[in-house]
């Protein structure tokens, strides 16, 4: 048994997967009204994404339920005691990357959302989970609050805000990375100079596209 099968973490995930599953993004018209080629470009802006993802305050944009039983894995195969999330939304994959801190004995995740209803969502759904005491939720651009105050040390890094801040965000965290920390994108697609940075080897990194929207990658220097 792991806290991730177990209440009061499991039953609450169950609930916010279905809530995701009916909630979809498509159905806001800041979004269902866009041409596919509109779509991809505010996915890709470096500009624009403050805008695009406020009128999606709303939704969860969760990861899915694979990808967020990947996140616990790996968490837990690298035994992480520190983690650095981009991204919060409602705190779905932050509750998989606490519960896998909670049963690697301990340690402290610190996340980012720049929109304050889904901090407080996120908040409220970590204390159900029984995880608060594991995360720090920092608001705001995470260009700024991820910039300063993080760990000597981080053993796994996840993406998945503003796709086109990808390699800023990686930029921030890259000293700190230790040899063998996982670093997982979701939906890199959508951000075209991050895959071409951690594909090419003499980066420092080894990586790979898992599953259909996920790239995993491991530090190795």
């Amino acid at each position: 048994m792991t806290t991730l099968t177990t209440t009061p973490l499991a039953p609450l995930l169950d609930r916010l997967f279905k809530e995701a599953d009916a909630a979809s993004p498509m159905a806001s018209p800041a979004v269902a009204d866009l041409s596919p080629e509109e779509h991809s470009r505010l996915m890709r802006s470096k500009t624009d994404y403050l805008d695009f993802y406020g009128h999606l305050k709303d939704f969860p944009l969760a990861v899915s339920r694979e990808t967020g039983a990947l996140l616990y894995m790996l968490a837990r195969s690298c035994r992480a005691h520190t983690i650095v999330e981009f991204g919060t939304s409602f705190g779905i994959s932050t509750l998989h990357l606490a519960a896998a801190l909670r049963d690697n004995g301990g340690g402290h995740l610190i996340t980012s959302e720049f929109e304050p209803s889904k901090v407080a969502r996120a908040r409220d759904n970590l204390t159900a989970g029984g995880l608060i005491d594991l995360v720090e939720i920092r608001e705001g651009d995470a260009l700024q609050t991820l910039s300063a105050d993080l760990p000597e040390t981080i053993d796994l890094l996840l993406l998945d805000g503003a796709k086109a801040l990808y390699p800023e965000i990686l930029s921030l965290m890259e000293s700190r990375l230790r040899p063998g920390a996982f670093i997982i994108a979701d939906n890199a697609d959508y951000s075209p100079d991050y895959l071409a940075r951690v594909r090419s080897p003499a980066t420092g990194y080894m990586s790979t596209p898992f599953a259909e929207d996920v790239e995993l990658s491991m530090r190795i220097i």
